[in-house]
């Protein structure tokens, strides 16, 4: 058995979260990932959050399979050798995944005359190639409108960048499905992917251009409440907060048991008229609801609460912040098996998770560290374009490669 993607080879020029945690997808899945970066590092380098040597968890924790070659892109050699590196023979290989400027010598017809049948996969901001980031874009698509507490005015952003990391899985999505057309025709292609139409395809696949079309209304912040059925967050007894969901009959049947508020609720049924076994019902009436749920967890410590909600099967979790995550919740530790635990070189020992996808023909596999910058270099050059110790050595004399 052997990973889903062994034996393809992927040349990565990229920086930020979306081109780099898509060739990180690819690595984990058994892709051989050549990334290249100017001597010294690009931009994202050192970017926070940094362990205490000055290492960047951030870039670590991006680049994980990863194998590193730094050159002078400033030089015509330089820019030669990654030309080299993009278009280099064999089955399997002339694949390029980036999001610097596909233009000048990183140009796909410029590249493609090395090789025909070249797969790149270019990522952009907006499909017009101007500069867009994911919190620009995540502006201006309403989530931040519709995000925060019931009455507030200001924009809310989700600290999570969504669409960088959407972005990035589209990215290793679109490599996979180009590399399958060439296996097929023989035919290489440029894939152009925007930032913004990530976003853009998303919220309309999630329902909210049609209904901003068809219902010409603006969706009311609703602070933490699920939008069109029942569930929120409650305050227990000992100040601990957890959700609780219930969107299906059984779900909403359970969590009425397990909270002793069958009768009350029942009574508000006819109090109100209404029928709430119509998921709709429960969020027009969901404060009504709401005011049972937080009498019952007031009374109760978040023990009592997960004690009794475990038992009857509800759908809930505990809320946590991320060192509450780490040394609380048994998902997020080697009792998962995709959690390892590595030690970064910069970084030290850390957990560290091997891709979500679990196949039953594929081996299990040691989680990969990130590489250190240029920890490959002669290594790469020597494999993939076949130079020789001497010429690798006048390279790394001119200037034109570093090592670690």
């Amino acid at each position: 058995m052997t990973a889903m993607l062994d034996g393809l080879r992927v040349i990565e020029g990229s920086a930020f979260v979306a081109a780099p945690s898509g060739g990180m997808h690819l690595a984990l899945l058994g892709a051989d990932v050549i990334r290249f970066d100017p001597i010294g590092g690009g931009i994202d380098y050192t970017r926070w959050p940094l362990a205490e040597s000055g290492t960047s968890i951030y870039w670590a924790s991006l680049n994980k399979g990863k194998r590193s070659i730094q050159l002078d892109l400033r030089s015509e050699e330089g820019r030669e050798l990654a030309q080299a590196l993009i278009t280099a023979p064999g089955n399997d290989r002339g694949v390029f995944l980036t999001n610097f400027p596909a233009r000048g010598w990183l140009d796909y017809q410029a590249l493609q005359a090395r090789r025909a049948d070249l797969i790149m996969m270019a990522i952009t901001g907006s499909p017009d190639g101007t500069t867009a980031v994911d919190y620009t874009v995540n502006a201006a698509v309403g989530y931040p409108s519709a995000t925060g507490p019931a009455g507030d005015s200001e924009p809310v952003n989700h600290v999570l960048p969504a669409w960088d990391v959407i972005c990035g899985q589209q990215a290793a999505l679109g490599i996979v499905a180009a590399e399958r057309h060439r296996n097929r025709t023989g035919e290489g292609q440029l894939i152009n992917l925007a930032l913004s139409d990530v976003a853009m395809s998303t919220v309309a696949n999630m329902g909210h251009v049609a209904e901003a079309e068809v219902l010409g209304e603006q969706r009311p912040r609703i602070g933490n409440a699920l939008y069109g059925a029942f569930g929120r967050d409650f305050l227990t007894a000992d100040g601990e907060r957890f959700i609780v969901i219930a969107i299906s009959p059984k779900q909403w049947s359970s969590m009425q048991e397990a909270t002793g508020t069958t009768e009350a609720i029942d009574a508000l049924a006819a109090e109100l008229g209404c029928d709430f076994g119509d998921e709709g019902q429960r969020f027009e009436h969901r404060d009504r609801l709401f005011a049972l749920i937080e009498a019952w967890a007031s009374a109760h410590t978040i023990g009592e609460v997960g004690e009794a909600l475990e038992a009857h099967g509800c759908c809930w979790g505990r809320y946590r912040d991320f060192l509450g995550m780490v040394r609380e919740d048994p998902r997020c530790s080697t009792e998962n098996p995709m959690f390892q635990r590595v030690d970064q070189p910069g970084v030290g020992s850390i957990l560290s998770a091997d891709t979500p996808l679990r196949f039953a023909a594929a081996e299990h596999r040691p989680v990969p560290v990130a590489p250190k910058l240029g920890q490959h270099t002669d290594e790469v050059l020597d494999e993939v374009l076949g130079l020789s110790a001497g010429e690798i050595g006048g390279l790394h004399d001119r200037g034109v490669v570093a090592g670690v």
